[in-house]
């Protein structure tokens, strides 16, 4: 009878194992998409949303709230001082307009919406005390596939998917078979370390491809997203960021005696990635002071290479620093899994 080597052996237990688990098929195929369903809603193309603005009452007042009424995204109501101050406060109302012989603004500058309504109401404002343009404009509205939060979105969707999986579906299987103890029956095996590592990649891999095509599939369809890299280039980019998770979530998993523990662990590396490696907004949003940790981190490289190959068309050459920032990350991560990892 011929016998197959440990590393196929394993590889055959992890397929039947996910099969075994719906529960693990929902969190690795489902859950993005619900994501992507939700997000995509919330936001969606629609009209700009309307602005609240305060007019202190005053004998002037409503020749103010009729000049900005002008404008359609301003909604301005007349309140008398003290209202005015508390729904500046509460942030009920972005700007607070003072009549008098001059207008005053009152706002607070470090909210965004504030600065740019102040700007709004002051153009309307000079507009109907005679102010004329002495260049003439014109607009031209963008809403073309590509340029849209959507489809800025679904290559994070994927990058944080792919971050998950290789994380929670290596590191708590892993400490969860420790606990059983599993692991420790596989010491009497022929199976090495090497093998075992290497099953808990290639099964991952096989189910990369899957949420990858996946959720490319659902943004194409559901919201029109334009593909324009090669399905080749695509998948390359999400092969390198399956294994450095991987190799991630073997590293954190290679000690870890408690699912407590792991579960810690892998919010610890992961949260920070979460909040600054651009999946829901841009990663250039923070100070530039932190730019470099944040450029340094695998899913902030992903995320940006998924986007130039996706959005952009970019081909693999022009993400050779980010690939390179990914595989190192990987590579580290699983050498050190293989040097310190231990079956109980």
């Amino acid at each position: 009878m011929n016998k197959r080597s440990p590393l196929w052996e394993m590889i055959i237990c992890r397929f039947r194992e996910f099969a075994r688990e719906p529960e693990v098929i929902f969190w690795v195929f489902g859950f993005p998409v619900l994501l992507a369903i939700g997000l995509g809603i919330a936001f969606r193309d629609r009209p700009p949303a309307r602005v609240f603005v305060a007019v202190m009452a005053h004998p002037q007042a409503q020749s103010i709230v009729d000049q900005l009424k002008k404008v359609s995204t301003i909604q301005p109501e007349i309140v008398d001082p003290q209202q005015a101050a508390t729904s500046l406060r509460l942030g009920k109302v972005a700007l607070v307009v003072v009549p008098g012989n001059s207008y005053e603004y009152r706002y607070d500058p470090t909210r965004p919406d504030s600065l740019l309504v102040r700007s709004m109401v002051d153009a309307a404002l000079q507009k109907a005390a005679g102010r004329r343009d002495p260049v003439q404009t014109s607009e031209k509205v963008i809403t073309e596939p590509g340029a849209r939060y959507i489809d800025f979105l679904i290559p994070g969707l994927l990058g944080m998917n792919l971050m998950g999986g290789g994380m929670w579906g290596i590191g708590f299987v892993i400490v969860d078979m420790r606990i059983k103890k599993l692991l420790k029956r596989m010491i009497a095996t022929p199976m090495r370390k090497s093998d075992f590592m290497l099953a808990m990649i290639v099964s991952r891999l096989v189910f990369m491809v899957a949420e990858v095509i996946l959720l490319l599939l659902f943004g194409y369809f559901a919201f029109g997203m334009i593909i324009q890299g090669s399905i080749g280039s695509i998948m390359a980019v999400a092969f390198f960021g399956s294994m450095c998770f991987t190799g991630m979530g073997l590293l954190v998993a290679s000690r870890a005696r408690k699912i407590e523990t792991v579960s810690g662990l892998m919010n610890l590396v992961m949260l920070p990635m979460y909040v600054v490696s651009g999946i829901f907004f841009s990663a250039e949003r923070f100070p530039t002071v932190f730019q470099p940790f944040i450029q340094a981190l695998p899913l902030t490289a992903l995320n940006d290479a998924l986007r130039a190959v996706i959005l952009e068309g970019a081909n693999l050459a022009s993400q050779s620093l980010k690939l390179a920032i990914i595989a190192a990350w990987g590579v580290i991560s699983f050498l050190l899994a293989l040097r310190w990892f231990r079956w109980n």
